[in-house]
Parts: structure tokens; sequence; C-alpha cells
């Protein structure tokens, strides 16, 4: 029982040391390997330590942290609740505002159901939130969307609580060029 909490810690730091890195996605987009409905060609390489913290309206941490960078779904669906629309309304202004930044949506869903439902399921909920950011006025060719289906679930249990957390769509913004 040891070995395999201390390899779910492993996995669990490794996980998210991935999602740290903003050029995680390269040039490719969609979980495939194929571009994911943006047309970017992939963040730059510009170093963002200078940038202000959650105190600065134009920084990451302010997005993830004060507008928010992710909407929730009910089971089996991609449809916007009211509350994710507020949210998204949030983010498409913060976009609008701070046109340096690109964003990848990236789609989720809880572990219940095969591989192959989940993916497609988490890419429909990526280009729902794709399609309300267009629709509030953020250029398409700043947005792209991956799927990851049941691979990155926020919490892990086998109950409610933490199926509810990983049914979501997560907004990553990163400074770079358009393509």
């Amino acid at each position: 029982m040891n070995k395999f909490f201390t390899a779910a810690v492993l996995v669990g730091a490794m996980g998210l040391s991935a999602c740290t890195n903003p050029d995680r996605f390269g040039g490719a987009g969609g979980a495939d390997g194929t571009a994911g409905g943006g047309g970017l060609t992939g963040p730059s390489t510009v170093d963002t330590t200078g940038l202000g913290g959650a105190g600065d309206p134009t920084s990451p941490q302010f997005f993830q942290q004060s507008v928010g960078d992710r909407v929730l779904f009910a089971v089996d669906q991609s449809t916007l609740t009211p509350e994710a629309q507020t949210i998204l309304r949030g983010q498409a202004t913060w976009l609008m505002t701070n046109s340096d930044y690109l964003a990848v949506i990236e789609g989720h869903a809880d572990e219940q159901g095969t591989r192959e439902y989940n993916v497609a399921l988490g890419a429909r909920r990526a280009n729902a939130v794709r399609e309300f950011l267009v629709s509030q006025g953020v250029p398409s060719t700043r947005i792209r969307t991956i799927s990851y289906g049941k691979e990155r679930p926020t919490a892990t249990c086998a109950d409610e609580s933490c199926y509810s957390q990983n049914r979501r769509a997560v907004t990553v913004i990163s400074i770079g060029t358009l393509g």
C-alpha cells in the first residue's frame, strides 16, 4: 500500500509539473497531433517571470485566480451553464484587453466511460468554450483546443465529489505569436 501511495504521489507531481510548462503544446494541437482549431504557431519562449502577480490585472495569475480559468459541466454534457457563461464572459473581456496572450482550451471528463468516449466528450466541452469566447469577440486565431478526456483528473476518488471536479474545461493562457 505504501508503494502505491508513493507511486501515486510521484505521478501526481509529474502531472502538475507538466501543467506548468507553457510550451507543452509545441506546434501540435489536438490529442491526435493535429491542429486543434486555432491555427496558432504555439506559445513563444517569452520569459514571464517578470510579470506581476495576482494583483496585476494583466498577469496570468490574475486571470487564473480572479477571472477564473475553468468551467464545470454536468454528467455527459457539453452545454455551458449560466455560471460557466459568466466566467467565460470574464475570460473574453480579459483576453480582449490582453491581446498578447493566446488561449488553449483543455477539455476534460471524469473517469466514467471509455477512453474514446471521454476524449470525444472533452473535445465537445473545449469546443463549446471556444465557440462561446469567439461569440464574445475573441479572435478564433488566438484560441486552440485540446482534449485530455479522463487522462488528467484534478481529483482522484470513486465518487461524485471527485467526478464533478473532473468534468471541466480549463483555459490555459500564454504569451505567444499568431501564425
